[in-house]
């Protein structure tokens, strides 16, 4: 059978319930060795022998980045394809495919190679994983870690889901290691329970989890009825990451409440008869590849900033997805607060909003679309004239090539979440400036880039008239200051860079240090 280059060859094998995907230009003995992990012993494939590879890295998180193409990626994305691309690996998430009805319990996967990178798709059943990704992860998890505790949804199905699609999960991975020494990292909240559930299927390897949203404080954590059992979940891991200090001392609290047990000063426990380490690795960037990135602006990108150039006008950016935890609504309000408390700034400035869609099926995310669309409507029926649009709202993905670009022509970054976990947008927002005529940062203290990012205008996002202030300093601040805050800013996002980031927690995944 003929197919062209970027066509695979599917292969189903009807006793293990695997669907393997075999690129056409692979080896012959790279078809065999995929065809291996179809053998199953017990109800699990047997782990696949795979000569002269030692401490094989595997990432597991709730879907799969686009590795062939990571312009539109998030930091999850672009640190892990970046992980595995350094070492060789597995990728295994939840396929955009799913299951209407589920015939067995064995795991349907979709594997493929690129490179160095394998990645397996795994095929889960419709409704479960409904009810696993928008309701517990998403309409209980999410608000709850995000100190929303009037938005959190407590369903009994909403958590029976999740920790099925956990153990689908566990049961899917066990069948693609390939011994004992593969460094498993799990990726996020949709997976809190996935290494408990591979220590129960007898998976001895060392095992990290990272945390890329908030850890909330032991009083709201307690909120859930199943917080006990999310702390024991936890301490199955070798390690647990998080973003912030905050968060790592607001876990340990919420430890030391639920089961007693207590972190030395090196942030080590011992829970399960092995040695749990907490820690924070402060996500970060390629700092030097997104600068780059934003120097080689798209056309329309730059005539853009010509245009302004010529009217005078200078740009304020805010990027997100849309989320009520971005404070999104908020940051319009202080924009228009601007226009009425700074009323030189008036066709001085204009607002650019980008806000990518998420979620949408879940009825919050809706919500504060509309209240969003409402209030740029608002503000621009009431300042704008013909020559003049305070705010421009762009309710679509872009991509990461062009945001680099406009994040260069922005003279303001607008990063004001009501809590976000790292916030990679500020640091993007860094890397992109021009050091001969930087941009200033405005961003919320409720950010986890806010414990590294000092020299940015620090704000309450929950303070409309400040953050309004704020934008006032930052559009009119001298060359000198500017040029003073974003060099000491450039030198720290350089120090915890996305290598970094990825070197220190997989360092420490691996008991070195």
């Amino acid at each position: 059978m003929e197919q062209s280059d970027a066509q695979t060859v599917a292969r189903r094998s009807s006793s293990s319930g695997f669907a393997l995907f075999q690129r056409p230009n692979e080896s012959l003995a790279t078809s065999q060795r995929s065809g291996d992990a179809t053998h199953r012993q017990g109800g699990l494939a047997e782990p696949r022998q795979i000569a002269n590879v030692a401490r094989r890295l595997v990432v597991i998180s709730n879907r799969l980045g686009n590795i062939r193409d990571l312009s539109q990626a998030g930091g999850l994305a672009v640190g892990v394809a970046d992980a595995l691309a350094e070492r060789g690996g597995l990728w295994l998430g939840a396929s955009d495919e799913h299951q209407d009805s589920v015939a067995s319990d064995q795991p349907l996967i979709r594997l493929e190679r690129l490179g160095r990178i394998e990645t397996a798709a795994l095929i889960l059943p419709r409704e479960e994983y409904s009810l696993y990704y928008n309701g517990y992860a998403n309409s209980t998890l999410w608000p709850l870690f995000h100190y929303r505790l009037d938005l959190v949804n407590h369903r009994a199905e909403f958590l029976d889901a999740y920790r099925q699609i956990n153990a689908r999960f566990a049961k899917a991975l066990a069948g693609l290691l390939s011994g004992n020494d593969d460094l498993i990292w799990i990726h996020d909240y949709h997976l809190i329970p996935l290494g408990a559930e591979l220590r129960r299927l007898g998976i001895r390897n060392r095992i990290g989890f990272f945390l890329h949203i908030p850890f909330p404080p032991p009083d709201l954590f307690a909120a859930t009825p199943d917080h006990e059992e999310l702390i024991g979940d936890l301490l199955q891991y070798d390690v647990v990451g998080f973003q912030t200090e905050t968060d790592v001392a607001n876990f340990r609290r919420s430890v030391q409440a639920t089961n007693s047990t207590t972190f030395d000063t090196n942030g080590a426990a011992e829970a399960n008869g092995r040695t749990v380490l907490s820690k924070c690795f402060p996500i970060g960037i390629d700092v030097d590849s997104f600068s780059r990135m934003a120097n080689d602006a798209a056309e329309d990108v730059q005539i853009d900033s010509m245009r302004r150039q010529i009217l005078g006008l200078k740009q304020i950016i805010g990027v997100d997805r849309l989320d009520y935890s971005k404070g999104l609504p908020g940051r319009m309000q202080a924009f228009a607060r601007l226009l009425e408390r700074h009323p030189e700034q008036e066709r001085a400035a204009t607002y650019l909003q980008i806000a990518s869609p998420t979620r949408e099926e879940v009825s919050a995310y809706a919500d504060i679309r509309s209240q969003l669309e409402a209030t740029a409507g608002a503000v621009n029926g009431k300042y704008a004239d013909l020559a003049w649009t305070p705010i421009r709202y762009i309710h679509r993905a872009v991509a990461r090539s062009r945001l680099a670009g406009l994040l260069r022509a922005s003279q303001v970054g607008l990063v004001t979440p009501l809590r976000d976990g790292m916030n990679l947008v500020a640091k993007e927002y860094i890397a992109a400036q021009d050091p001969a005529d930087p941009g200033v940062l405005v961003l919320s203290r409720f950010a986890g880039a806010a414990e590294e990012l000092a020299e940015s205008l620090i704000v309450n996002p929950y303070a409309v008239d400040e953050v309004a202030d704020a934008i006032a300093k930052a559009l009119v601040m001298p060359l000198d200051e500017r040029i003073a805050r974003h060099g000491a800013l450039v030198k720290r996002i350089k120090r915890n860079d996305a290598a970094e980031w990825r070197r220190a927690f997989l360092a420490a995944l691996a008991g070195e240090g």
